[in-house]
């Protein structure tokens, strides 16, 4: 039996993409060294031109005379199908250049280390650089990509995407989702080689599956094979710039390195049943994906109207367990719990929201989402985030000493002033 009950946290799970820094001995995780642009335009980048992989195409019958393939020799084709269409994602920013004669007024602990920046001299010139990078992947011939949020989230950034073939292409960001850590970002091009997404919910326990994707920042296309470990885990990852929670993950034994970030994790088929995303920093072969059914809507929400459309409820809340029902007297050791926030104005129910609209009060224990029970491994977020705009969902709620159902109509996330 696996423990889902006891998340991961952000001191040994770490977000893969590579970030400018800590080029010191002993530090391991998504934290990883400067490297240089040379090593991103090398041969790592020079793959034969391979017809898109579509997966749609029904199979020839196999000749009687010719001995079946291994699953070795089966992988191997695969791979060899969809790797063209993974794509490395350098980032690049203005820093700081160090003068010479800065050398001697700088303090013995004034260096960021590796990152480009020197405290010494801020207002000094400054120079474009390689910061970091990660990996993504196409899904539309004219240059739509699927990778991490965090992999683009510096705004102070220049993104550029470098193909199986070493091209080189301007990424444009068209959406970040800060729910699951996905963002869609969008090159110029024609006629570009695609991957398939497949269904995630079939995944079971020792399914083979094969991460590829831009490893430490210079190997690019890097292919590892591994076993789906665990499925729904609840992880909090995060690195030096933050920290979020991932749910519903699905963990692998397949070898994910820094700069994996936003790369494809497939089945057998050679269809996405995963995005790469975080990794334990002190467990061996313990990596984090996320399941490509929670992305699709985002995916299609791009697609169809240019942004991400997600549907919201209003509400503030805590996971009871059975040590708070007891501390607090709650009648229920499990739902949730609509509490307001720590910060003034942080108020439990959102006013004007459809939680408000459907009279759910602050205090109200959240017991069911569409005859689900809500606890630590079904959360409302996982309930929800499988909902459209103008979906219904249905709760059972308990209210000041009675139970009752109530229906509330999911409307749109707004957008943030």
């Amino acid at each position: 039996m696996f423990n889902h009950h006891k998340p991961l946290t952000i001191r040994n799970i770490v977000i893969l993409t590579l970030l400018g820094g800590m080029v010191m001995g002993g530090i391991t995780g998504g934290v990883v060294g400067l490297y240089t642009a040379a090593s991103i335009s090398g041969n790592n980048f020079n793959f034969p031109q391979i017809v898109r992989s579509a997966n749609t195409a029904k199979p020839s019958a196999p000749d009687k005379n010719t001995p079946p393939l291994s699953e070795d020799q089966s992988l191997a084709a695969m791979v060899k199908k969809v790797t063209p269409a993974v794509v490395s994602i350098v980032i690049s920013k203005q820093v700081s250049v160090v003068q010479p004669n800065d050398i001697f007024n700088l303090g013995p602990f004034s260096f960021d280390m590796g990152n480009g920046n020197s405290s010494g001299n801020t207002n000094g010139p400054t120079q474009e650089q390689t910061v970091g990078g990660g990996s993504g992947f196409i899904i539309s011939s004219d240059g739509l990509i699927v990778t991490n949020r965090h992999v683009v989230d510096d705004t102070s950034a220049t993104y550029t995407v470098v193909l199986a073939d070493g091209s080189k292409h301007v990424a444009k960001i068209l959406a970040k989702d800060t729910a699951i850590d996905l963002a869609l970002i969008k090159i110029d091009g024609k006629n570009l080689p695609t991957l398939t997404l497949g269904d995630s919910d079939t995944l079971q326990l020792g399914d083979t599956v094969v991460a590829i994707g831009n490893a430490l920042g210079e190997f690019s296309n890097s292919v590892t094979r591994g076993i789906v470990s665990g499925i729904n885990r609840k992880i909090t990852a995060g690195d030096m710039g933050g920290s979020e929670v991932i749910d519903q993950a699905i963990q692998t034994d397949a070898a994910i390195n820094p700069g994996n970030s936003g790369g494809p994790l497939l089945n057998l088929a050679g269809q996405v049943v995963g995005v790469n995303t975080a990794v334990s920093q002190q467990g061996q072969s313990v990596g984090f994906a996320i399941p490509i059914n929670i992305a699709k809507q985002s995916i299609e929400s791009v697609q169809k109207f240019g942004r991400i459309i997600r549907p919201y409820l209003g509400v503030r809340y805590v996971i009871i367990n059975a040590d708070m029902a007891s501390q607090n007297q709650l009648p229920f050791s499990y739902g949730a719990l609509v509490s307001r926030g720590t910060d003034p104005g942080q108020v439990a129910v959102i006013p004007g929201s459809p939680a408000d609209k459907a009279g759910l009060m602050e205090n109200d224990i959240i017991l069911e989402a569409d005859g689900v029970k809500i606890d630590a491994d079904h959360t409302l977020v996982s309930a929800i985030i499988k909902k459209k705009v103008g979906d219904t969902i249905s709760f059972k709620v308990y209210h000041k000493g009675d139970t009752k159902t109530i229906t509330v109509n999911l409307a749109e996330t707004p957008v943030a002033n």
